[in-house]
């Protein structure tokens, strides 16, 4: 038996390959099939089934082109009502890989349909339980994303409570809990930086499973420090309950090279976004006016979601030379699938064409306590997450969270001059270009972020607390 855990930090995302001789499963795949192809090839396997553990909303999956390439079945939860041919299971019914058995455990909570898939090796010893969203390394999966109705959120965490206690906590302690997720998604408040762990050791330190916690605890504890989830999240869903185009398509279509003229053309002929996915140390040297800076060095993906309100938004890509497929790939697996083409030869193409460019103006945290010395009334906005603002901030700066940018900008003067500080560049860099791009020009960049302001010594800082939530 060969258990392999497929992790993309982009979107802290857990995939994995189960081989049992000749035949494989693979569980919750991303949007590119080709490195599940490629093992089960290298491995002489064929993939018998895609088992999804729920239909995800923080990224598109392969379950389609995989299927399709494959003649695999895809595995769904009870109450499950895909729009296309796939296998909705009966609780507690077990599937066959090889020598291997996968038995379905239904865990309605943070959706109705969640399921886990337990593992049995040869001998039907449990193995490993392949939880989903279900329950995370360090927390559980948030009960307010399915919210409709009368199934409110607190009836899902009451639901969520019952799937922990009933079907999962009376497994096994050793087995090993592989999860959808790790620290940085936002399917869970607060998940620990480790991807796997055994059953026995969370019970011991998840929070969500004390043994001597009340269902009304439950519901209270896991509600606790929950934000409004990105606005990409119901689109997400409907897609992979819907269907959606080929992902061989969606990257021919968008890896069109276009000389820095036709790029220029083409910007001015439609209504695409101009999306450069530089690093932004870079980008702030020089970009193409009213292009929006997103760097494929952080989580990438979860920020486009986050930030582009219409996932069928034309976008004309700039990257580093090298990194086009990357970024068309990594926008496919949150839904964006309309890049149209990309500068060829990337930014310095268009510098050497003698083409017009922006610039963001950066300082230093010597330079902005020089500044604040000589007028104590400057507006500094920190544009991290509230609850990484209310753990510790410069005192006196505003929080103006970036995630909510598109709601909120009407609250700035386009007129006044903000100093833009996030935690260490990425974020800060991200705001300042979009609204750079709807007319706030007199915007500057605080290198390098909270950190550095910290580490300078130059700013008094509110009393450190330990974050309920990394929402």
């Amino acid at each position: 038996m060969k258990v392999e855990q497929i992790y993309t930090g982009c979107l802290a995302h857990g995939a994995y390959y189960i081989q049992s001789e000749n035949e494989a499963a693979i569980i919750d795949p991303l949007r590119e099939i080709k490195p599940y192809l490629q093992r089960a090839e290298r491995n002489g396997a064929q993939i018998k089934f895609v088992f999804e553990t729920h239909f995800h909303a923080d990224f598109v999956s392969g379950h389609l082109d995989l299927a399709k390439a494959t003649g695999a079945t895809i595995v769904y939860g009870p109450t499950a009502q895909p729009r296309f041919l796939a296998h909705v299971a009966e609780d507690n019914e077990e599937f066959k890989v090889g020598k291997v058995t996968f038995k379905i455990l239904h865990t309605p909570g943070h959706t109705m349909e969640s399921a886990c898939y337990l593992l049995k090796d040869e001998n039907g010893k449990m193995a490993a339980i392949f939880s989903g969203d279900t329950l995370f390394i360090g927390d559980v999966g948030r009960p307010d994303l399915a919210q409709r109705g009368e199934i409110t959120q607190e009836v899902l965490a009451g639901y969520l409570f019952d799937s922990l206690r009933n079907k999962v906590m009376n497994l096994p302690d050793d087995i090993i809990v592989y999860p959808g997720h790790g620290a940085g998604s936002a399917c869970g408040k607060k998940i620990s930086n480790e991807t796997a762990d055994t059953l026995g050791h969370q019970k011991q330190f998840n929070y969500a499973l004390r043994s001597n916690m009340t269902r009304d605890e439950f519901i209270k504890e896991v509600l606790t420090g929950l934000t409004a989830p990105p606005q990409y999240f119901p689109e997400n869903v409907r897609l992979n309950k819907l269907g959606y185009e080929s992902f061989t398509e969606v990257l021919n279509r968008g890896l069109q090279p276009l000389n820095a003229k036709a790029f220029e053309a083409a910007a001015e002929e439609t209504e695409a976004l101009l999306l450069d996915t530089r690093n932004p140390h870079e980008f702030v040297k020089g970009y193409i006016p009213n292009a929006i800076n997103i760097g494929l060095g952080g989580s990438f993906a979860p920020w486009v979601g986050a930030l582009i309100p219409d996932l069928k938004q034309t976008i004309l890509l700039i990257a580093e030379p090298g990194k086009e497929e990357e970024a068309i790939t990594r926008l496919s697996r949150v839904g964006y699938d309309n890049c149209i083409g990309y500068l060829d030869g990337g930014f310095e193409n268009w510098q050497q064409e003698g083409l017009p460019f922006d610039s963001i103006q950066s300082i230093s945290p010597d330079e902005l306590a020089e500044l604040q010395r000589k007028d104590p009334s400057i507006k500094i906005l920190d544009v991290r997450k509230e609850s990484e603002y209310d753990s510790e901030h410069v005192v006196g700066v505003e929080n103006f969270c970036l995630d909510y940018i598109n709601d909120n900008m009407y609250k700035l003067d386009p007129d006044e001059t903000y100093y833009i500080h996030c935690q260490s560049g990425y974020r800060s860099v991200i705001f300042i270009s979009i609204l750079k791009s709807r007319g706030f020009h007199k915007l500057i960049n605080i290198k390098p972020g909270f950190k550095g302001l910290k580490a300078s010594g130059l700013f008094p800082l509110t009393e450190y607390k330990e974050p309920v939530t990394m929402l």
